[in-house]
């Protein structure tokens, strides 16, 4: 079975917030001396994400 695939929309504002947030967790596992393969993953996934143009639609439940 394929694994999920999630998408979020982030303007530039909440990418860099999320980029920053996660090279200072990096940061703190380089310090206390355990691993950070997998968050150095999801942080060159998170950098090296192409900008998609989308129409976001909001609507009241």
């Amino acid at each position: 079975m394929r694994e999920k695939k999630y998408c979020i929309a982030l303007d530039d504002f909440e990418r860099r917030v999320v980029v920053n947030c996660m090279n200072e967790m990096r940061n703190s596992l380089i310090e206390d001396g355990k691993c950070t393969d997998v968050l150095d993953e999801v942080l060159l996934k998170i950098i090296r994400s192409k900008q998609k143009k989308l129409k976001v639609i909001y609507q009241e439940v």
